[in-house]
């Protein structure tokens, strides 16, 4: 439907009292991004990033930062009291801004991060179709005990009488199982024009937007609800306890969503997958792994069990062995990782790659078909194709106050337990005998040697012990 009669509002200025945490309620984070950063994504997907204006108060510049990437508009509740006095800060935003008033305004919450595009949507197409003052997102929980009541002027009808908190239900309402979600779209004119009518006339003290939808059925303006599909879109967190509820169903969703297409996923509830990781089809996932941040996995890859992968690009065919790490990372196809191999952030392993057992990895490129399976550290390097690096090779990359690089050529031999001081360059076919501390170039096609002359000395042994006796 065409959405451009719509702007929406993000309630993100609460503080989350019940959570006990310093951070602001909507920057806890579940399915691996902020709360509020979910509601952003759901809603830029009904309209553009600069129709979007989220309320913040608690913490407000933290919050800012936080999200400010999106391109998503701030306004200010410098005091927080209550979502009518939010809605308040919206109308007095537009009038000192001089930005043109939208025909219509949905109202989000900053928390309730299940909340799916699909729905907003279907909100905005049924508020324009009943010709809606307000419309009202509903839900029906198993228990719908603490929450307000909507109730609507006659069963199967769109149209509501009143919204009722718990506490004021009537015995006849209680009932009623049809729960408020606190997301509403608004004619905005006829929202604007009761804003300044609401009282702290409660035992709050605060300016609460379910008295507006009160003051419009007594205008005899029409007032609709529509019912969420899913209750777990509208349901919010107030405790840490709850926060993990809702970070384990995302976390459902988003495995259910990738096994739908084709990915294999052994025990989906021992994985932490994150809302935004991709996986291609016949990719297996093993138990207790954990796939976070923007990951992309190809096809028909192997993701053993225990391995932690972040921000990271993995292509086709790769195999990832048990309890490998992997941050900001780059795979090509077919490579071969682990088992407990480390790739920190640069690191960019090459077609049909073999990165082995305790190999740790930084800023380097390892070309096609290079080696280096036991016990290395590879850091600032760019190494060729076909490179054969052994146990124990690492790079010295460090000198105290500044990083140098270490580049290998094409086909080289780096010999087990070799220390390559950088900056230093192995050229292409050249050999680096083992146990060799390399501290200059070494030109294409010849062998060097950067270890001390072994002595031996027969007899050692026998000769110590009869000194020892003599004492």
């Amino acid at each position: 439907m065409d959405t451009s009669a719509f702007s929406i509002a993000i309630m993100a200025a609460g503080k989350g009292t019940r959570l006990k945490s310093k951070r602001p309620k909507v920057l806890h984070e579940i399915g691996g991004r902020a709360l509020l950063l979910h509601v952003i994504a759901a809603a830029e997907k009904v309209v553009s990033a600069d129709r979007i204006y989220c309320v913040i108060g608690h913490e407000a510049d933290r919050v800012r930062a936080a999200v400010e990437s999106t391109g998503v508009r701030f306004v200010l509740q410098p005091e927080q009291r209550g979502t009518g006095h939010a809605l308040q800060m919206v109308k007095a935003f537009f009038v000192l801004s001089g930005l043109p008033v939208p025909e219509n305004l949905l109202v989000l919450s900053g928390d309730v991060p299940l909340i799916r595009p699909e729905t907003i949507t279907a909100i905005c197409d049924i508020h324009l179709r009943e010709h809606a003052a307000m419309t009202i997102l509903t839900a029906v929980p198993p228990d719908p005990t603490g929450y307000g009541r909507v109730l609507r002027l006659a069963p199967g009808r769109p149209e509501v009488s009143a919204i009722v908190e718990q506490k004021s239900l009537a015995p006849d309402q209680l009932a009623t199982s049809e729960i408020n979600s606190g997301i509403y779209c608004f004619h905005t004119a006829a929202l604007f024009e009761k804003l300044d009518l609401l009282s702290t006339d409660n035992a709050h003290g605060e300016f609460y937007l379910t008295d507006v939808a009160a003051m419009l059925v007594a205008d005899s303006q029409r007032v609709v609800a529509v019912k969420a599909e899913s209750v777990d879109e509208v349901l919010g967190a107030n405790t840490i306890a709850e926060m993990m509820q809702l970070d384990a169903a995302m976390r459902l969703v988003t495995a259910r969503r990738l096994m739908v297409a084709g990915v294999t996923i052994f025990r989906p509830e021992t994985t932490v997958i994150d809302s935004e990781v991709t996986v291609g089809p016949d990719t297996v996932i093993e138990p207790y792994v954990q796939l976070l941040g923007a990951t992309k996995i190809g096809s028909e890859c192997r993701i053993r069990s225990y391995s932690v992968i972040q921000d990271t690009v993995i292509g086709d065919s790769v195999t990832v062995r048990n309890g490998c790490i992997m941050d900001s990372a780059t795979i090509a196809d077919s490579a071969i990782l682990g088992p407990y191999a480390h790739l920190r952030p640069e690191s960019r392993i090459g077609t049909g790659a073999h990165v082995g057992n305790f190999v740790e990895t930084k800023k380097v490129t390892l070309g096609a078909g290079s080696k280096a399976n036991h016990l290395n550290y590879l850091g600032d390097a760019v190494i060729g194709s076909g490179v054969n690096v052994g146990a124990g090779a690492i790079t010295c990359n460090y000198d105290g106050v500044h990083k140098h690089q270490t580049t290998i050529g094409d086909n080289v031999f780096v010999g087990s337990d070799s220390t390559l001081v950088a900056p230093v360059t192995i050229e292409s076919g050249s050999y680096i005998a083992a146990g060799s501390c390399i501290t200059e170039n070494v030109p294409e096609g010849a062998l060097a040697l950067g270890r001390a002359r072994q002595v031996t000395k027969p007899g050692w042994v026998e000769k110590k012990n009869k000194e020892k006796e003599a004492c």
